[in-house]
């Protein structure tokens, strides 16, 4: 019994949703996918997990149970920076990146832009209807959320969360993290060009698609 509940065990049953494989669940979390092999290995051997057209949980109940221990958990360490990455995985509602954390995505990390530790905020995008969900999850995990970035002194703690509320989400995966389309990241660095040049000029590298030279250019 004891022997599934470590820490990955925890995060592969929070972010397993049905017909998932352990290479989309391994991106999901940010882990190793030979890891995530071995410990989905466990999980079915133990009877939490099962494989048919894909990964699936026996009992739901699981899941549940797993955000309520987390949550609490919370209460005593609460999330790191990596970690919150991670946290909207677990909400079970759409969303994706946005802003800031689209170019971070995109770029898998190689550009980001100056964030001080102590006054971080992410940037997702979310459905309009879901606002509330979307706040009252975030509030378990004592993280603050709005339509804007709040000073850091209207706050405890040094991770805030801005939600962009869209009718609509349309959203490419990228390493496993739900992102908005690659030129509309590229729109947004174009329109801060003063701090995202050099992150232009990685998209352009990385991407065919993103011609900086013709499109991207200051006004």
């Amino acid at each position: 019994m004891y022997e599934v509940c470590g820490e990955k065990e925890l995060k592969v049953v929070l972010a397993l949703d049905p017909e998932d494989s352990i290479s989309g669940v391994a991106r999901k979390i940010d882990e190793n996918r030979e890891t995530i092999r071995r410990v989905v290995h466990r999980l079915e051997e133990a009877g939490y997990v099962a494989y048919d057209d894909g990964l699936h949980l026996v009992d739901q109940a699981i899941q549940d149970v797993g955000l309520e221990f987390l949550t609490a958990s919370a209460n005593i360490s609460p999330p790191s920076i990596a970690e919150a990455y991670v946290l909207p995985q677990f909400a079970s509602m759409d969303y994706a990146f946005t802003s800031i954390d689209a170019v971070y995505v995109w770029t898998r990390g190689g550009y980001q832009v100056a964030r001080d530790p102590e006054d971080y905020p992410l940037f997702i995008a979310v459905h309009e209807s879901d606002l509330d969900a979307w706040t009252a999850f975030f509030d378990r995990f004592g993280i603050p959320t709005s339509e804007e970035r709040q000073p850091a002194t209207d706050f405890d703690g040094a991770i805030q969360v801005v939600l962009e509320l869209r009718p609509q989400i349309e959203a490419e995966m990228v390493d496993g993290r739900p992102v908005i389309p690659l030129q509309e990241t590229a729109a947004f660095a174009n329109e801060h060009y003063a701090h995202f040049q050099s992150a232009l000029d990685m998209l352009g590298r990385m991407y065919d698609s993103v011609d900086t030279d013709a499109n991207y250019r200051p006004n």
